[in-house]
């Protein structure tokens, strides 16, 4: 495994939607598919890794929140999320 990889591992954490709004509201929260890892995203966030990045965009596995996401998140506080800081962005998925 990776120095990187090993170390966002660590770094990983379930977090209430309630302390995850200031980030949404600075728009740094990014929201990643279940169907990937959210650390394999972040190493590639953090490896600067355009291409692989884009993919998922264009796959629709990683976006910004959505009005009606955040939405929803905004009525359930304490919802809570698997998430990853890597500078300058906050990646959840929903726990």
């Amino acid at each position: 495994m990776s120095d990187v990889k090993a170390q966002l591992t660590e770094q990983l954490a379930e977090i209430e939607w309630s302390d995850l709004i200031p980030h949404a509201q600075r728009d740094a929260v990014i929201v990643v598919n279940e169907e990937l890892s959210i650390v394999d995203v972040g190493v590639a966030i953090a490896n600067d890794n355009v291409a692989l990045v884009q993919q998922w965009i264009a796959q629709k596995l990683i976006h910004k929140p959505s009005f009606d996401e955040l939405s929803d998140w905004n009525s359930q506080p304490d919802k809570k999320f698997s998430t990853l800081i890597v500078q300058p962005f906050v990646l959840v998925c929903a726990a």
